[in-house]
Order: C-alpha cells, then sequence, then structure tokens
C-alpha cells in the first residue's frame, strides 16, 4: 500500500493540524507534528510523531484518550472528526461480537477504571477478541495511577501509527 506525503505536506499548518487530529485527539501533537512537515517519508513523520508524543505532558495525553469512545461504547467524552469515529468503529469491531456478559463485565470494569485512574480504559483494540480486551483491562486495574497512565500512553501511541498509515493510504 503507498503512501502519499504530498497532500499532507501542501496543506496549511491549520489544516494539516486538523487532518493529524484525526489519528491522534492531543491538539498539541497535532499542532507539533504539522508544524514538522515537509516529511519525505512514512516512517520519518511516524518517528517524528513518536518523539512529539513521548515529549509531551500527561496532560495533552489526557486530551488524546477523550477523543476515543469507552471501549465496546459508542460515546465519545469529546467531539471528534467523523473519520476519528469511524476508526473507533472499525478498531473496536472486535468487541461487537462480545457475548451479553463480557458486555456487561466490560461496561463494570470501564467504570471501574475510569473512577480509579480517572480517564478511559484505552487499548489498541485492532484484531483483540473481546476476551483479550477484557483480560488487559482486568490486568491493567491493578497498576497504580502512574504507571497506567504511561501503558494508556503506550497504548495511544500504537493506535495513532495505525491511524497516520490509514490517513495517508492511496490507492
Amino acid at each position: 500500500m503507498a503512501h502519499d506525503l504530498t497532500w499532507l505536506n501542501e496543506l496549511s499548518d491549520a489544516e494539516a493540524a486538523d487532518e493529524l487530529l484525526k489519528c491522534c485527539g492531543s491538539k498539541e501533537w497535532a499542532h507539533d507534528v504539522a508544524s514538522g512537515r515537509p516529511y519525505d517519508t512514512l516512517e520519518e513523520l511516524i518517528a517524528t510523531a513518536s518523539d512529539i508524543w513521548w515529549s509531551l505532558k500527561p496532560n495533552d495525553w489526557l486530551e488524546a484518550f477523550r477523543s476515543h469512545p469507552k471501549i465496546g461504547e459508542k460515546q465519545l467524552a469529546a467531539p471528534v472528526p467523523q473519520q476519528s469515529r469511524d476508526w473507533s468503529s472499525q478498531e473496536q469491531a472486535g468487541i461487537a461480537s462480545a457475548s451479553r456478559e463480557t458486555s456487561d463485565e466490560m461496561a463494570r470494569l470501564n467504570r471501574e477504571y475510569e473512577q480509579k485512574f480517572g480517564f478511559i480504559f484505552i487499548i489498541c483494540a485492532s484484531g483483540k477478541s473481546p476476551e483479550e480486551v477484557l483480560s488487559a483491562l482486568r490486568e491493567r486495574l491493578k497498576n497504580d495511577p502512574e504507571v497506567e497512565v504511561n501503558i494508556a500512553a503506550a497504548e495511544q501511541h500504537k493506535i495513532t501509527e495505525l491511524r497516520l498509515k490509514k490517513l495517508l493510504s492511496r490507492g
């Protein structure tokens, strides 16, 4: 699959940031990645995007987390572009096959997680079964907040990389 960076490089900074917000809901991240253009290769873009992500403050990470629906749900905590909504649905497609029992347990543990950590459970759900996601949720509830915010940031990082590839896929 070819990745076309030309169109992204030719946008204004504001337009590029708007496109990048589809991949990650942190405005600071989107602004900084847009400001780093032009990018010659997808690998260069991903490396820069990664460096910027890990240089952000936890509040920027939390902003990005709010651009996702709770796992197994459709409602988002913050308004996001339609493309982001569509990608979330695709990424969580495996969750749709969850049994009623699994869905109910996931919803209960989502509430417990959010109450404990102050943000929603973030996981790169692409290709994961409902049971795998539920197992990860159970395990991560055991973490302390400082550890968990970094794990959630690493999951957001994976999601962002997948979405950058989708954003730039052509043909």
